[in-house]
């Protein structure tokens, strides 16, 4: 079954629409939100509590026909707690497994960061592989399995920081932001009647656009996006930038380039062309980059910002025409 952009074009405009009923505002992460899941990726989201980061990968989920499982991570929890472990069956006499939450199609890591590497480690073959290996035996995940893991970007007492190689398996740092005060006040009002955003989300009234099998078919659209050689040269000469600016001591990698090509691709289709630009790019540099660069100590003490860093190789690395 074949689909064209024009039908993607489509179901993104109703997408965005039903998520827009429960989320306010946030139209950028909303698309970013979109770049994961349409790429088959997944995401490091990050913001202050109470800025809905589970509500929009609830609402995504309600939306895309997908299950929704959420684990909140913390020191003690275990590995076989993500996965799951098999269970002597009395009755049968023999070894069952119950599956742990990890058996979704949208996982919600709530605060990532708040369990040891040990744990953390236990979503490392499941995003790279989607499969997960219990007592020997390896169990298929759905293909469209998607991790959005969330931390807290103002407290960091009794964290275990994501090693490197980690944060490189999330296509995006999708960064959460606190509402505007027309968004805030319209949040206030909602909240006040009938029709806050949980309660709009729990009454059905967000309506369900295509279903978990079409995921899949869809993302087949992305492969008619033209990318033209010279689009191609920079996003590498972007990503190989940043192995060789003075502010940086870890760079980004092979990765980074295919992630980068990749969302651009994603970008040119939520602004609803069928072709990419150089702005595709620009516009996902820092959300792809962000999280996989490492500044050196005696730059991040003078205060420069990897977000500053990104933005001074984008006035360095020549446009193509």
């Amino acid at each position: 079954m074949q689909f064209d952009t024009d039908y993607l074009k489509d179901v993104l405009t109703q997408i965005r629409a039903e998520v827009g009923k429960v989320i306010i505002g946030q139209s950028h992460v909303i698309d970013q939100a979109l770049t994961a899941i349409f790429t088959n990726h997944h995401a490091l989201v990050e913001g202050v509590p109470g800025v809905a980061k589970t509500l929009l990968v609830r609402t995504l989920a309600r939306v895309l026909g997908c299950d929704f499982a959420r684990i909140q991570f913390t020191p003690d929890l275990m590995p076989a707690d993500i996965t799951g472990t098999n269970v002597f069956n009395l009755q049968r006499g023999e070894f069952v497994l119950v599956k742990g939450p990890i058996f979704t199609t949208f996982l919600l890591a709530d605060e990532i960061n708040r369990s040891p590497a040990k744990t953390q480690s236990a979503l490392l073959q499941a995003m790279q592989e989607r499969a997960v290996t219990i007592d020997r035996t390896t169990y298929p995940l759905s293909p469209n399995f998607t991790v959005f893991a969330t931390q807290n970007p103002v407290e960091y007492e009794g964290t275990y920081p994501l090693p490197e190689a980690q944060k490189d398996r999330f296509m995006l740092k999708i960064i959460m932001e606190c509402p505007s005060r027309e968004e805030e006040l319209d949040l206030a009002r909602r909240m006040l009647g009938t029709d806050s955003p949980e309660e709009t989300l729990a009454s059905g009234a967000v309506k369900q656009v295509i279903t978990d099998g079409l995921l899949t078919h869809l993302r087949a659209c992305l492969r008619e996006v033209t990318v033209q050689e010279q689009i191609i040269s920079y996003v590498v000469d972007i990503v190989r930038k940043t192995r060789q600016h003075n502010g940086i001591l870890v760079g980004g990698g092979p990765r980074a380039t295919q992630a980068l090509l990749l969302a651009s691709r994603a970008s040119a289709i939520l602004n609803m062309r069928s072709f990419v630009i150089p702005d595709d790019v620009k516009e996902m540099a820092r959300p792809v980059l962000e999280h996989r660069l490492v500044l050196r100590p005696e730059y991040e003490i003078e205060g420069l910002t990897i977000a500053e860093v990104i933005a001074q190789i984008l006035q360095e690395v020549p446009v193509p025409r």
